[in-house]
């Protein structure tokens, strides 16, 4: 793998990579599975009136906008909480879906809504986090069940084996719950598939101060991170406590998971295709694969959300389908390959 070595291509390259972000924004709010054209909807953003002028506003300042915020928390968190993840577990394939947390997170939220206690996006989050932190926390305890030391790392595979056992799990006890309360099974059966078409303002906002609190967080961790990746006694040399590092490298990782599925439901793969390309762009240097985590992450998601809603007009189809249409594949080549060590 080659990775770029001169100091002045990040810039250069998060450059490109903002202006496209931007231009995908742009994109997003032009595009729509309703009978709102590109043409008009540029126009309206031009300040230019219309016939349809209520129809306009209604469509892209109450639905486009607030989902192309959305799409964009959505990224940026999963792909910085891929980064977190894989570089505090030395696993590339590391990812909040594939590990069972969005499973998790999404399990507890039916159960809030079940019980009647979720109501809002900051139940969603609450219950999110509880569950996010639940499913972190058992799937790390099985990957490290049967090993010699606390200290011993489990491999890749056995980490994503448990993960995937405990994601199946929590899925089968969501269905269960949603075949069981059919209001419940009503509203959130496109949810539970992976979507941002029901994003709205009203659930946004309350959740944003938890989003940059959670991408701060983050990029705080990156030093002491960087000095756990020289191994548990070098951190230690330099005045870190390595197991103090992973608790909060876990709860960020579990804020920023958990936002993501109160926002769009479970969505797998996105956390490991962010980490993955920035770490091919960038290198192993983690300030740079946390910045274009967060940025590949975004323009992924907003990517795949633009084809969702334009594949099978003039409905909705669930985003999950086109990450996992680039995750799976890229999830096998990574398997096959010999690059298991982050």
């Amino acid at each position: 793998m080659t990775y770029t070595s001169d100091s002045v291509q990040p810039v250069h390259l998060g450059a490109i990579l903002t202006f496209t972000l931007l231009a995908m924004m742009l994109l997003s709010l032009l595009s729509g599975s309703g009978h709102v054209g590109m043409s008009a909807s540029f126009d309206f953003l031009l300040g230019k009136t219309s016939v349809n002028q209520a129809q306009l506003d209604m469509v892209i300042r109450q639905l486009r906008l607030p989902r192309t915020m959305a799409v964009i928390m959505v990224g940026a968190s999963l792909g910085v909480a891929g980064a977190l993840l894989q570089s505090a577990t030395r696993n590339p394939l590391a990812d909040t879906g594939l590990l069972g947390v969005n499973a998790g997170a999404a399990l507890s939220i039916v159960i809030g809504f079940s019980l009647g206690l979720a109501h809002t996006s900051v139940d969603y989050l609450l219950w999110a986090l509880i569950g996010a932190l639940i499913a972190n926390a058992l799937v790390l305890l099985i990957a490290q069940t049967g090993l010699q030391s606390t200290t011993q790392s489990s491999s890749p595979l056995r980490l994503v084996l448990a993960g995937l056992a405990l994601g199946a799990t929590f899925q089968g006890a969501t269905s269960y719950l949603l075949l069981m309360n059919a209001s419940a099974y009503e509203q959130y059966r496109f949810w539970i598939l992976g979507s941002l078409a029901g994003s709205s303002a009203e659930m946004i906002w309350p959740l944003l101060p938890a989003c940059v609190l959670g991408l701060i967080a983050a990029f705080v961790m990156v030093r002491p991170l960087s000095a756990l990746l020289l191994g548990d006694d070098s951190a230690r040399a330099l005045g870190y406590r390595p197991g103090l590092i992973r608790v909060l490298v876990a709860l960020i990782t579990t804020l920023l998971s958990g936002l993501a599925v109160a926002l769009a439901g479970p969505l797998a793969f996105l956390g490991l295709i962010a980490p993955y390309l920035a770490r091919t762009l960038m290198g192993p240097r983690l300030i740079n694969q946390m910045i274009f985590s967060a940025l590949l992450g975004a323009i992924v998601l907003l990517g795949a959300d633009i084809i969702a809603r334009l594949l099978s007009q003039p409905y909705d189809s669930p985003v999950s389908i086109i990450l996992a249409f680039i995750g799976a594949p890229l999830l096998i080549i990574l398997v096959r390959s010999n690059r298991l060590v982050a």
